[in-house]
């Protein structure tokens, strides 16, 4: 069964474009044309999935999602945004969110984002398929992937998905050099199709700020130069 998305836009033709092909690929669609409308249906009963416009009448999507963010909300979280600048995209990023779509798209191309993303949230949900235990422990780092959560410090730390996603990855392969399009087929689309250049690296940087003691000096997830990524801590199942 499909999960639930919910569509923010103010633009009333665009609202119902996107929700009638959502609704034709079989997920739940509840649409808002602001934000006190969004966090109203939020309220009431928070979906898997939200698709929001940057600018709406009534402020705007960035600060939505980080509002979402800090409440310790780890749904999925897509904007549409009439910016694309290359900082715009950072600050959607920043923000908390998964990905972006730049207006004017194409729907396939939006509906391939979503399925993808649900797809990968899906495997991601499911806990670990490589045997033995859920919990990995990495010095003071405690991932639990039948509960979905880690701890830092004995401490709970909220993380995306992607963020998520990006942390069982390296922590399911300690010590290996992975490449940035290991890392996108594993966290996104499965050859990384749809995906900006930024997105991985904004999502590791904001991984490390809330893993790692000091963020600018990393001793978990390191850079390789010219060939990826590296978790450089031990990881024992327990």
């Amino acid at each position: 069964m499909k999960q639930d998305i919910l569509l923010v836009e103010d633009d009333r033709s665009l609202n119902r474009a996107v929700s009638l092909k959502l609704l034709r690929e079989g997920y739940e669609v509840k649409t808002a044309f602001t934000l006190k409308q969004a966090c109203e249906l939020c309220r009431a009963e928070m979906p898997a999935f939200i698709i929001c416009d940057i600018g709406l009448p009534d402020g705007s999507g960035l600060d939505f999602c980080i509002e979402l963010r800090e409440a310790g909300h780890d749904i999925m979280f897509l904007f549409l945004t009439a910016l694309d600048t290359e900082i715009d995209m950072i600050n959607g990023y920043e923000a908390g969110a998964d990905d972006y779509v730049t207006k004017p798209f194409s729907l396939a191309v939006l509906i391939s984002k979503v399925n993808a993303m649900m797809k990968r949230n899906s495997r991601g949900s499911g806990g670990s398929d490589s045997g033995g235990s859920d919990i990995i422990r990495a010095g003071d780092i405690i991932l639990n992937l039948s509960e979905n959560c880690v701890y830092k410090d004995s401490r709970r730390i909220s993380l995306t998905a992607n963020e998520y996603k990006l942390l069982v990855y390296f922590m399911e392969n300690p010590m290996k050099i992975l490449s940035r399009n290991q890392l996108l087929e594993a966290i996104w689309d499965i050859d990384g199709s749809f995906v900006d250049d930024n997105t991985l690296a904004v999502n590791i940087r904001r991984l490390r700020e809330k893993i790692e003691d000091d963020p600018s000096k990393p001793k978990m997830i390191k850079n390789v130069r010219g060939l990826g990524y590296i978790w450089e801590r031990k990881c024992e199942r327990q």
